[in-house]
């Protein structure tokens, strides 16, 4: 599974905010729900984008807004759950010419701090590990809200994005044109504290 890069980020953000109930606490990523999404956008050619996501993954967070620093995020996605909705084309980019899942099935990503910026919001820096290559990456995010749920639990939501270089992790696009050699990654969840 792939931990979630731009999920680790907004879990640190909610560390930003001095809440009412603000104690340390503990969040499970809310996948069963499907209120969250690991997504991507990458261009065609440069002439348009191809919109995706990947469908399986789980992830954990924690913060404390008195100490945001202290926030982390621990996310793991499962490659093989990639999609584009083209099969022929998701096939091609689980192939060792891409992704090589069959190889690297995983990718995961680890928080190593936080850094907050205003209301709500901060950078998390961490390690993402893709295509066997780990790299240190910072994603903005955001808090998008926090409160109690009908059914008795907490949740808190965050929204972050970041964008890679595919070489970065081993992923030759030498023979595309140089809009396809970044990636924009997007991710946004809830999470309900344990």
């Amino acid at each position: 599974m792939f931990k979630k890069t731009a999920l680790g980020a907004a879990l640190a953000a909610a560390s930003l905010v001095p809440l009412a109930q603000a104690q340390a606490a503990d969040y499970v990523i809310d996948t069963e729900g499907q209120h969250a999404f690991v997504q991507f956008k990458i261009s065609h050619l440069g002439f348009s984008y191809i919109l995706g996501s990947l469908e399986e993954f789980d992830g954990e967070f924690s913060y404390d807004p008195e100490s945001p620093a202290a926030s982390s995020a621990s996310l793991e996605v499962d490659v093989e759950s990639l999609t584009t909705n083209h099969a022929e084309r998701d096939k091609h980019i689980k192939s060792d010419d891409f992704l090589d899942v069959a190889e690297y099935p995983t990718a995961t990503f680890t928080s190593t701090g936080f850094e907050p910026t205003g209301d709500g919001e901060g950078v998390l820096t961490g390690e993402l590990t893709l295509h066997g290559q780990t790299n240190t990456i910072e994603m903005p995010v955001t808090l998008l809200g926090e409160g109690d749920d009908p059914w008795g639990n907490y949740r808190a939501g965050f929204e972050g994005s970041a964008t890679l270089t595919l070489a970065d992790y081993g992923i030759d696009m030498s023979s595309f044109p140089e809009a396809m050699h970044e990636l924009e990654l997007y991710v946004t969840f809830e999470g309900i504290r344990q």
